[in-house]
Formats: structure tokens, C-alpha cells, sequence
């Protein structure tokens, strides 16, 4: 099958979708033709476009933006959605995989309705979504093998995807949690990521905490 892994992140290194779309592969490159595209850096071509038109799967990895899916992946869809209404010649299923900061895989549930409307505009099959929290997490995480430790909802849902990618079947989305304790993940969130960032860019927890 030719497949299409779309990077929907704006980060132009190191995001959380390039980690997840990865590990997917690992789980589906054999016997495939995959494709990898970017749209953080330049909008598609129209020779891209076409060619996302004659894919069997596209592989949609985000991180959720006020529940929603990001900007300039939006203007992705309503342009990729007028080529697909015209150039596509057979069934095209997609999957999307997303991210995001709350500890609550569920908050992403939204995007997923966003992106299955856009599927019935279209003409397309949504496949399935699968929405991991603590998204920032995994950022620390890339020396933890998938499926386990902190990543293993991840690495088992991982798993089921390709299963149900490779069988072009449609499945309920699976919106969950990293296997950590959450009271952990807010200390850890709070004094290594949030206070350190403050501290990087000159502030302080008064300044922060000062009511404007």
C-alpha cells in the first residue's frame, strides 16, 4: 500500500509528532510504500497534493491546539479538500494520531469529530484516532522503548493502529493517558518544564504569579 505519514506539528525539530509518527512506522514499513510529508516549513506543492490524492492510508500526527487541530494544518484540509472532491480515483482511509499538554488523553476528542467531518467532505474513511496526554512528556521519553514504562498505552495503541491500518478496518478512537501517576506528572511538569522555562527566558515565580 502507499501510505502518507503527514508531520502536522509547527515545531520544525524534535516534536512529539515526528517521535509518534516513527514509532507507527517500525510497525508498518514492511511491504509498504510510505511517504513522508511536512507542512511546518512550506506549503504543499500541487504535484504533493495529487500525489496524497492517489495514497491508500494517510497518517495524520498533530499536537491539539485549543481542542482543535493546528492552523496551518486547517489550511492543509481545505486545500487537500478540493483535489480530493476532483483527483481522487479510489477509497482512501485515514488515521490520525495526536498529542497534547493535559495530562487527559480524552481532551483531544474534538479534533478527531474536526478531522471525521472533514473525512465525510471529502469523500475519504476515517480509520481511527489515537490522542496520547502529557504530550510533553515525551520529549524525555525518546530513550524509553515503546510499550513500556511511561509509554506503554502509547506503544500498545501503537500496535493495534498499524494492526487496523494494515486492514484499511475502521475502529473507535482510543484517547488515553501516559502510564504515569498524574500527581507525579503535574511536580514534574511545574519545577522541569514550566519553572525552567520561566527561569530560561528571565522570570520569576513572582513575576509569574503577579495579577496584572
Amino acid at each position: 500500500m502507499r501510505i502518507a505519514l503527514i508531520n502536522g506539528s509547527p515545531k520544525l525539530n524534535n516534536s512529539n509528532s515526528a517521535f509518534m509518527l516513527k514509532g507507527l512506522e517500525t510497525f508498518i514499513s514492511t511491504g509498504n510504500d510510505i511517504i513522508h510529508y511536512t507542512i511546518n516549513r512550506n506549503p504543499l506543492t500541487e504535484e504533493q497534493y495529487l500525489e496524497l490524492c492517489g495514497m491508500d492510508i494517510l497518517v495524520i500526527a498533530f499536537p491539539l491546539y485549543i481542542d482543535a487541530i493546528p492552523s496551518h494544518l486547517f489550511r492543509m484540509f481545505v486545500t487537500l479538500e478540493e483535489y480530493m472532491k476532483t483527483e481522487r480515483k479510489k477509497d482512501i482511509y485515514v488515521y490520525a494520531i495526536a498529542n497534547n499538554g493535559f495530562y487527559e488523553g480524552k481532551q483531544n476528542h474534538i479534533a478527531f469529530e474536526i478531522i471525521n467531518n472533514w473525512c465525510l467532505r471529502c469523500g475519504l474513511h476515517f480509520g481511527q484516532g489515537i490522542a496520547q496526554g502529557g504530550g510533553e512528556m515525551i520529549g524525555f521519553m525518546e530513550k524509553v522503548p515503546l510499550g513500556h514504562g511511561p509509554l506503554k498505552n502509547l506503544g500498545n495503541t501503537m500496535k493495534a493502529l498499524a494492526a487496523n491500518l494494515q486492514a484499511r478496518q475502521t475502529e473507535p478512537s482510543a484517547l488515553f493517558s501516559p502510564n504515569f501517576p498524574r500527581f507525579a506528572w503535574r511536580f514534574a511538569a511545574t519545577h522541569f518544564f514550566w519553572n525552567a522555562s520561566a527561569k530560561k527566558n528571565g522570570l520569576n515565580k513572582k513575576v509569574i504569579r503577579k495579577r496584572l
